[in-house]
Parts: structure tokens; C-alpha cells; sequence
């Protein structure tokens, strides 16, 4: 009787799993803003590291298959512009950019979008995330949202950086 109810718990329980929200072109291609970034090794996201960025536009293709990112970086305080376009497989987008990235996008509300995302340098593998806004700001709420984000992948609050306090790359 034990398995027979624990077989049709677990079922309900995967049964009530969502599945993963498919994204919506129309939230994710425009124009976005970096405003925070954190990461596990802060000198990675530190002012001249290497995976600093500073956002400025993503644009979804084939049903968000594709996505193209425009961001600066800083070398070493002097903006240059970049272009990737990252590859999905399932829910993660792939794309190489001082190492292996892989990454994915969550929508935190209307006007904001994180990215977690993980790099593999060929040595060592480093969390990062960022905080997006469609403006040039976020809401206390979407901060929220995204401290908790990094404490549930382990990134220390502490480690996170605002961009918009370094960011005088070109709109």
C-alpha cells in the first residue's frame, strides 16, 4: 500500500511541474541596459576584467533560437563594441566569448531581464549574472529578485557590482 501511494504521489508531484516558460520574442529583442552583475570570482566582473559588459541590445531570431547580443567591454578603459550571437540548446543559449559560455535568460518583470550564465576559461568555471532594465534603472523589487537569484546559485551578495556607475560606453 506504502508504494502504491508514494507511486501516485510522485506522480502528481511531476505532474505539477511546469514546463519551462517558452520565450517570448517580443520581451527579450530591444534595447536593455546592464545595471548589475555579479559573479562567484568577482575579479572576472571587476573593472578591466574580462567579462565585464555592459549591455545595449539582444534581438531573438527564429523564434529565439539565435540571439544576437551588442554589448561594450572595456580593454582596458577603452569601450569596444561586440557582437555574439549565441545558440540555444533547450533552455540554455551556448556561445563562445573568452571561453565557453553557456547561459540563460529570466524574465523578472515586465521592464527587467536576468541572465545566469556560467564560463568555463578553460581553467576554471565562473558563475555570473546580470541585471537588464529596459530603461536605465531597475525597481527595488527586480534588485530583489536578483539578490535572491544569487544567493540561490551561490554568488555572494557582495560581489555584486552597478554597472551604471561605470558605464560611459556609447548608447
Amino acid at each position: 500500500m506504502k508504494t502504491v501511494f508514494l507511486t501516485l504521489l510522485l506522480g502528481l508531484v511531476c505532474a505539477a511541474q511546469e514546463a519551462p516558460a517558452e520565450l517570448d520574442p517580443s520581451q527579450i529583442t530591444g534595447d536593455w541596459h546592464s545595471i548589475l552583475m555579479a559573479a562567484d570570482n568577482i575579479q572576472k566582473i571587476e573593472e578591466g576584467g574580462p567579462l565585464r559588459a555592459y549591455i545595449r541590445q539582444l534581438e531573438c531570431t527564429d523564434r529565439c533560437s539565435s540571439l544576437s547580443v551588442n554589448f561594450y567591454a572595456k580593454f582596458p578603459s577603452q569601450c569596444t563594441f561586440l557582437n555574439v550571437v549565441a545558440e540555444r540548446e533547450g533552455d540554455v543559449y551556448h556561445v563562445g566569448y573568452m571561453g565557453s559560455n553557456f547561459f540563460e535568460l529570466i524574465p523578472v518583470s515586465e521592464n527587467t531581464l536576468a541572465v545566469y550564465g556560467e564560463n568555463f576559461d578553460g581553467v576554471k568555471s565562473t558563475k555570473v549574472t546580470q541585471l537588464l532594465a529596459k530603461g536605465d534603472h531597475a525597481t527595488q523589487e527586480d534588485i530583489q529578485q536578483y539578490e535572491e537569484l544569487n544567493r540561490e546559485r551561490g554568488i555572494p551578495i557582495e560581489h555584486i557590482e552597478d554597472l551604471t556607475q561605470t558605464d560611459d560606453c556609447p548608447q
